[in-house]
């Protein structure tokens, strides 16, 4: 089964406070987008990733490329205005049946034995969401006030979420809705269940300053 990665890394640093975009900010003197591209490769030698950037920081994602990459197996393809156009750009130049991986790649803590694990679940079910449960106490904000839930009934969704081909590609062809945060909302909407796979605790999603130091930190657990 032939295998796609398509990373998604359309971010503009606006919560960072910096003029750079946090894809290509520096963890250990290499960009974020170099470790989540990294793993995909070194996960399946047979891979190939799709890169989504925004038009105006094309250039600078084919230096990461060129720097440290085998080029034959990256493609760069511009973004869209929503998260789903950005996906859907990259789904649209995949046409073989095939495993696809869609990923955040500003989560560049993503190991090889997610990647795997989640491929084994997709190719078998159609698809894998990996989530974790939330360590907090949680509420629902409702019209008539708040109400406690039970948090272990919640999840926390991650990436890479992983479909077959024949769903996710057919399922990117209905129209954009507001509430389609992840591809998994977007599978639903088109009437499919998904299946959910246990993340892990470390595959947190570059976002703020702060997440720059945590990653920095587990980075250095791994490779002192």
């Amino acid at each position: 089964m032939k295998k796609y990665a398509v990373i998604v890394a359309g971010g503009v640093g606006s919560r960072m406070n910096t003029s750079t975009p946090k894809q290509f900010l520096l963890l250990k003197n290499k960009p974020v987008l170099f470790y989540s591209i990294d793993v995909f490769l070194k996960a399946y030698d047979d891979l190939q990733v799709i890169l989504v950037l925004p038009d105006e920081h094309i250039s600078k994602g084919q230096e990461v490329i060129d720097a440290y990459f085998n080029t034959s197996r990256i493609t760069i393809c511009q973004g869209g205005r929503t998260r789903f156009h950005s996906v859907q750009n990259g789904l649209s130049l995949i046409n073989d049946e095939s495993i696809i991986f869609v990923h955040d790649g500003v989560r560049c803590l993503i190991t090889k034995n997610l990647i795997q694990r989640c491929y084994v679940k997709a190719e078998a079910s159609g698809s894998a969401i990996p989530v974790i449960t939330s360590k907090d106490s949680i509420r629902l904000l409702t019209d008539e006030g708040n109400v406690a839930l039970e948090r272990n009934s919640v999840k926390l969704v991650q990436t890479p979420q992983v479909f077959h081909s024949k769903i996710l590609l057919n399922a990117f062809k209905i129209d954009y809705k507001d509430k389609f945060t992840d591809e998994a909302t977007v599978v639903e909407a088109f009437g499919i269940k998904v299946n959910l796979v246990q993340g892990e605790e470390n595959n947190i999603k570059i976002t703020t300053a702060t997440d720059i130091v945590i990653a920095e930190q587990l980075i250095n657990t791994i490779t002192p």
